[in-house]
């Protein structure tokens, strides 16, 4: 199980370049009284059962199949909270039950958005297997609306127009043009697959935290304990801001800036990604046949030598697969999430000179959550569309300016063509973005919260941590190392021990308080 809990890991990290925001406000949302059309979905029962008809990858057909105690059900939810008579969703969750005697459910998130909350479930309970938090916790695990297993699931693309690479998502896509006719096509197929506009129209964070707030209610807690990770900050964060009196303990592992809009807060990112790369080059160019070459700072020319022909010259591999620039520099930003996982960045790069593109490939694969069978999971999709809902839209000129601004402060993703053709890939979505810039901001009721961050995370940059905790007027747990979170993964006894005295006892870890990854 060492193996796959590590590849379910990695799966749960955020999406690089589409990660968290302007909109309305949020205000505190009260209880539905017993005449709410509301009060219907509170009072449901979830009828647990086997997980093999929740399985969307041969991934997680593997995992539940090896895993017989995870117990899975689906949440009847409102597509439209306004209109809670009309159209229904279903959100997948997964249980696996406390060791001991539980006092209460810990619902935990992966990130993204769109990570599988499913397999983060089995990974965070077998990770945490032994320690307090599995003892006391039932382990729920839930994929939010429009992710994975729940119905209707962002589907926008197909695992055919996926394999052959190209530039799928406006956002995504580090080189390369769209037009207005392009992002308008994307989002039509997008709808017509997804349950139609009404549900792109309401698949942002708020909506899912609304979601959320069901959920603790059916699984029967009075109050909500909650870790989420990467993007799963903002989600326990927008939670905290609604329901505040509802919640009884939020970890939040790996946070974005509320702070920050879109723009400012992706800079960030970019620039954390491009830390990372240096410092990889850094490692690697203590090795006479490093593929960087043995000066860090001529890493990023060397780098950029290798992967600018792709532009013009994809590589194709033998089973027919197109691996461009987008796909190359993609896999390499998300291999330098994990500083365990850059021997296999730097071997790909080493493919690349060569021709060849298979250890990139792979990367990128499992980034996406593409099979062995060529199934890709909805993960990429559903990132686009609750992101649409959250982040602010922006105009051509400005999302050239964006893709300059990338380009200065992380070179290593700079193609060296112009800038022209950027586009914000949400322009003709249904809706505008309802989350609402800055959120959480000091939530009054609000109970002490703990935030965790990583001071080498290349993702979510260490100060934004800083800044949400003082949103929330919690406590702050500061980790040394270079990873994007950590609270999950089980491997650190110091951070084990803080958050389980946290979740279970309530006690947070003393004012400047560190742990070493």
């Amino acid at each position: 199980m060492t193996t796959r809990h590590t590849t379910l890991r990695r799966l749960a990290i955020s999406m690089v370049p589409v990660l968290f925001v302007a909109g309305l406000a949020g205000s505190c949302v009260p209880h539905p009284t017993e005449s709410d059309p509301l009060a219907q979905y509170y009072k449901q029962d979830l009828a647990f059962g086997s997980c093999a008809e929740f399985a969307t990858t041969a991934l997680e057909d593997l995992v539940f199949d090896a895993v017989e105690e995870a117990e899975c059900a689906y949440l009847q939810v409102p597509v439209d909270y306004e209109d809670p008579r009309g159209e229904t969703a279903q959100v997948a969750v997964t249980r696996l039950a406390a060791d001991g005697n539980p006092i209460g459910s810990l619902v935990v998130n992966p990130g993204g958005p769109g990570g599988s909350g499913l397999l983060q479930g089995v990974v965070a309970d077998a990770n945490l297997a032994g320690t307090p938090i599995t003892e006391n916790f039932d382990i729920i695990g839930m994929d939010p609306r429009g992710v994975g297993a729940s119905t209707p699931s962002a589907d926008c693309v197909s695992d055919e127009s996926a394999d052959q690479g190209g530039n799928l998502f406006p956002q995504a896509a580090l080189q390369g043009s769209w037009s207005a006719e392009q992002t308008q096509e994307l989002v039509e197929r997008c709808a017509e697959a997804s349950g139609g506009e009404n549900f792109l129209a309401n698949v942002g964070t708020r909506d899912a935290a609304r979601d959320l707030d069901v959920l603790r209610e059916v699984l029967g807690d009075e109050t909500l304990s909650y870790l989420g990770q990467s993007y799963g900050t903002r989600l326990g964060a927008v939670y905290a801001e609604m329901f505040p009196e509802n919640v009884r303990a939020l970890v939040l592992d790996g946070a974005a800036d509320p702070t920050l809009g879109t723009v400012e807060r992706r800079i960030t990112q970019y620039t954390g990604f491009q830390a990372a790369f240096d410092s990889m080059a850094t490692d690697c160019s203590k090795e006479e046949d490093c593929i960087l070459g043995t000066d860090p700072d001529q890493a990023v020319e060397k780098f950029q030598s290798i992967t600018r022909p792709l532009i013009d010259e994809p590589i194709t591999t033998a089973a027919g697969r197109t691996v461009d620039y987008n796909v190359a520099v993609g896999a390499v930003t998300a291999g330098l999430y994990n500083s365990e996982q850059w021997p296999d960045v730097l071997a790909g790069i080493e493919e690349l000179a060569a021709g060849r593109a298979d250890t990139l490939l792979a990367i990128s694969d499992e980034f996406g959550m593409r099979d062995e069978n060529g199934v890709w999971g909805n993960y990429l999709e559903a990132n686009f569309a609750v992101n649409c809902m959250d982040e602010e839209r922006r105009t051509p000129e400005q999302e050239e300016e964006f893709r300059a601004e990338v380009r200065g402060v992380a070179p290593f993703m700079d193609p060296g063509d112009g800038v022209a053709g950027a586009r914000d890939g949400c322009e003709a979505w249904p809706a505008d973005p309802d989350l609402g810039f800055p959120y959480a901001e000091h939530p009054e009721g609000l109970p002490e919260t703990l935030t965790i961050s990583v001071t080498g995370d290349p993702a979510s940059p260490y100060e934004g941590g800083l800044s949400l905790s003082k949103q929330l007027d919690g406590a702050h747990l500061t980790v040394e190392g270079k990873q994007h979170t950590i609270a999950m993964s089980g491997a650190n006894d110091c951070v084990n021990e803080a958050v389980a005295d946290y979740l279970v006892d309530l006690e947070v870890p003393e004012e400047d308080a560190r742990c070493i990854a």
